[in-house]
């Protein structure tokens, strides 16, 4: 499906964050966007997910129709683009910028829970899926654990080579169980969505 909207780019996404104050890094950003899109919430819309990158009351005012279409469109632009990565079964894991084991491990922990997971239940918990694949998404949520865990063992002082190399079979791991739900969960429903989308 072609995008609506063209993505501005990580850095001046960033700076655009950074202009509305979002607490949420981009990192996290693009990861729960992944989630949404891939969730069985049939009522969950982007800007439902906009919303949640701010705490709730702290939202940013947007003080004309043009700085709001504007605000939407960026968003939109990135959107777009991890939807076409998940149509294609392209997504993957954001580089990962820290240096130190602990500063990876906070980084990924964050994305995959309070980013692809979250946006995956999309604020319900209570929601109908195939069984195989609530066990890989009850995966993903005990590798996320184990992010924690590594980053408590570099605060004791476990030496990073150790842990980067825990971290990166980690990383496989998430991104073999997410690229599943990708092909065997949120396409398929992707392809519906086109299907209809043809026929009306």
């Amino acid at each position: 499906m072609q995008s609506q909207n063209e993505y501005i780019g990580d850095d001046n996404f960033k700076k655009f964050l950074t202009h509305y104050d979002c607490p949420t890094p981009l990192n996290v950003v693009k990861m729960k966007f992944a989630g949404a899109i891939c969730s069985p919430n049939v009522d969950l819309r982007p800007t439902d997910v906009i919303s949640s990158f701010w705490r709730e009351g702290e939202e940013p005012r947007l003080e004309t129709k043009k700085e709001a279409e504007l605000f939407f469109k960026f968003f939109m632009g990135l959107w777009d683009k991890i939807f076409q990565d998940i149509g294609f079964n392209k997504l993957k894991l954001p580089k990962n910028e820290g240096s130190r084991a602990y500063d990876i491990a906070i980084n990924r922990y964050d994305e995959i829970e309070l980013g692809f997971l979250e946006g995956f239940w999309g604020g319900q918990e209570n929601l109908k899926i195939p069984a195989y694949i609530a066990q890989i998404v009850a995966q993903i949520s005990e590798l996320a654990d184990v992010y924690e865990i590594i980053a408590n063992r570099a605060q004791k002082g476990e030496a990073d080579d150790v842990l980067i190399k825990t971290l990166h079979q980690t990383d496989a791991m998430v991104q073999k169980a997410v690229s599943f739900i990708v092909e065997n969960f949120a396409m398929p429903k992707i392809k519906q969505i086109g299907d209809k989308a043809l026929m009306n």
